[in-house]
């Protein structure tokens, strides 16, 4: 517990300290917003800061700060570094950057930005990219809720029909509409869960395997875990630490703010507070894995029906499953009504965010106006055709959507080290401190490279010379970078 304690007090003085460099680096000032100059009642709405804030948080959270956090848990102590050091100085930054960037650019999205300071080249390959891993991930967040919802009371295909009809809602109505209402109230509702976990773990305060008790893959010992540590880890928890995700969600906010001064904490703060969800996620999966408190949250039968499997913990409880299970113990009634939202709420809100994302990219790659709702429908309904195709092959085919979901994970990632070299590019012709995102450019990017080349999904390579290729990728990118500013100098 006590690594546990210093994480959240590293994490707000975090907040304090290190976002106060980065508004600095970047110097927000008094301009105009594009909420003020393009007011359309539509995407371009000024909004309270404090329901922007609401609404970027859960845009950018979802479930994967709970999820990530519980299978990032797994490998042991060595994921409180990741996530309070790769969020201070990586995602928060990242976040922070990015949607200034985003709002100093009239609010345009993560594959215009990338056009701007990488060329016309990267911008159409991240407008594809971009748009299918928005189509997937909102395609993944139907079917998922669906399930647990038909668990509950009525059918899954109507409760696709009612989801899809929600995100139908939420790409095409104003954002103030539906997302601007709907979304800080969930958003509350996950913040007073992790709130009320969080005290529940200081009040048990149970002795868990420290930082100094050892940084190895400790779950390949006691869990059956068979993914090394790198970069492994760096991939399951994106979301809490750093995640190329959230730069195609800021554009949206970016249009609502009426102050660039709002940025630090609205994007740096709602990631920060991202952090604080995944480190109490992760002290749970700690508790649950590592201290055997499945013992204790478990019932009798339970327990009994999974000794009786012959599986390991990991295999047995996946990440939902411990969040249903911790929840209705310790918060009793309540706890189980805080779930079910965090577990359906969350995706269908994310899911739902990234259609309207997908709309964006479509109307700023073809210069298309979006005041009507009749051309707003127009361009979602091609959108809606691909996620609705997906969607007929993930329940045809609900192992293979899995497997789809680790490149998804893998992309997220990618989609960062990307925006980390839109940005570095961006401060260095502005002569600011381009280190500040620079460093964790180069590290993402052999955190990338590193798990397409070692993982046995993709080209299986044995792990020591997949880290050499992946250093040297990152290294032929920092030299590539340095030959571009010193031609830009000239």
């Amino acid at each position: 517990m006590i690594s546990f304690i210093i994480s959240l007090v590293a994490l707000i003085l975090g907040y304090m300290l290190y976002s106060r460099v980065a508004e600095r680096v970047f110097g927000p000032d008094d301009r105009p917003t594009p909420a003020l100059r393009r007011a359309d009642k539509v995407d371009y709405i000024v909004m309270p800061g404090w329901r922007i804030f609401m609404i970027q948080f859960l845009n950018i959270a979802g479930t994967g700060p709970i999820f990530g956090a519980i299978m990032g848990m797994w490998f042991g102590p060595s994921a409180y570094l990741w996530i309070v050091l790769g969020c201070i100085f990586g995602g928060a930054v990242h976040d922070y950057i990015s949607g200034m960037l985003s709002l100093r650019h009239d609010g345009c999205g993560q594959a215009e930005l990338t056009g701007l300071y990488l060329g016309s080249t990267a911008r159409k390959a991240m407008i594809v990219f971009t748009m299918l891993m928005m189509v997937l991930v909102g395609a993944f967040f139907v079917y998922c809720p669906a399930i647990i919802l038909a668990g509950i009371w009525g059918e899954k295909m109507m409760w696709v029909a009612i989801i899809f009809l929600y995100y139908v809602a939420t790409t095409v109505m104003p954002i103030d509409k539906v997302i601007g209402r709907v979304y800080p109230l969930f958003a509350l509702s996950m913040l007073f869960m992790v709130v009320a976990l969080g005290i529940v773990l200081c009040i048990k305060h149970p002795v868990l395997p420290e930082v100094w008790d050892g940084l190895g893959n400790m779950g390949a010992v006691r869990l059956g875990l068979k993914q090394p540590l790198f970069p492994a880890l760096f991939v399951t928890i994106a979301c809490g630490a750093v995640s190329g995700f959230h730069a195609t969600q800021s554009p949206m906010m970016a249009r609502c703010m009426q102050s660039e001064r709002q940025g630090r904490p609205i994007f740096y703060g709602a990631m920060i507070t991202e952090g604080i969800v995944a480190l109490v996620w992760a002290t749970i999966s700690s508790y649950f894995f590592f201290a055997d408190g499945w013992r204790e949250v478990c019932s009798s039968e339970l327990i009994a029906k999974f000794e009786a499997t012959g599986l390991t913990l990991i295999q047995h409880f996946d990440a939902p499953t411990v969040v249903n299970i911790v929840c209705a113990s310790w918060l009793g009634t309540f706890g189980s009504i805080l779930a079910l939202l965090g577990i359906v709420a969350a995706p269908i809100t994310t899911g739902g965010s990234s259609f309207r994302s997908a709309r964006l990219i479509l109307a700023e790659a073809f210069h298309l106006n979006q005041s009507s709702k009749r051309a707003r429908l127009l361009l979602s309904l091609p959108v809606f055709a691909v996620g609705i195709a997906l969607l007929a092959w993930q329940i045809g085919n609900p192992s293979g959507f899995s497997t789809v979901w680790q490149y998804v994970a893998w992309g997220t990632q990618l989609m960062a080290a990307v925006t980390l070299w839109v940005c570095t590019v961006y401060l260095y012709k502005e002569h600011r401190c381009y280190w500040l995102t620079l460093i964790p450019a180069i590290f993402m990017t052999v955190v990338v490279s590193d798990f397409l080349l070692v993982s046995p999904t993709t080209f299986g390579l044995p792990y020591t010379p997949s880290l050499i290729v992946a250093i040297a990728i990152a290294l032929a990118a920092l030299a590539r970078f340095i030959w571009w500013a010193r031609y830009a100098r000239k």
